[in-house]
């Protein structure tokens, strides 16, 4: 006999972040963001004007996926994207003010999120740790 699945932890981190990020889903209907987009503008709110390559890393995404996930964040007018002063090649992105103004928003969201989970400040805190340490060991 094989490995029980429920016992492993891959498994296991696959199939919640599954459901989390179905969770999400909903609450973000009404800012029109998908949530790898709110991941990018959570990484933005913390960090704005920064390089598309330094924000594919920050938030764990290559580049060619990071593109029309950007250019959906501009239509909407969330961000803007311009040329890096003095590198042609290199674009920078920028909140817009209408970007800004949705951090309140987007940090309702996390709470709610947070609080349909069923987690506690400390299981939360706990949880993050673990899986830091996991993606610490494994990269």
């Amino acid at each position: 006999m094989g490995p029980i699945l429920q016992e492993q932890v891959c498994y296991t981190l696959y199939s919640t972040s599954s459901v989390v990020t179905q969770a999400y889903r909903g609450l973000l209907t009404p800012l029109n963001l998908t949530y790898p987009q709110f991941v990018v503008m959570m990484a933005l709110w913390q960090k704005d004007k920064i390089s598309v390559t330094e924000l594919a890393v920050t938030v764990g995404l290559s580049k060619p996926t990071m593109t029309p996930l950007l250019k959906r964040l501009e239509v909407l007018d969330y961000i803007s994207r311009e040329f890096e002063p003095g590198d042609e090649r290199q674009k920078c992105i920028t909140l817009t003010e209408k970007g800004h103004t949705l951090v309140s928003e987007g940090g309702g969201v996390a709470r709610q999120a947070l609080c349909a989970t069923g987690l506690s400040d400390q299981e939360a805190e706990q949880l993050i740790s673990l899986c830091q340490k996991i993606k610490t060991n494994l990269d």
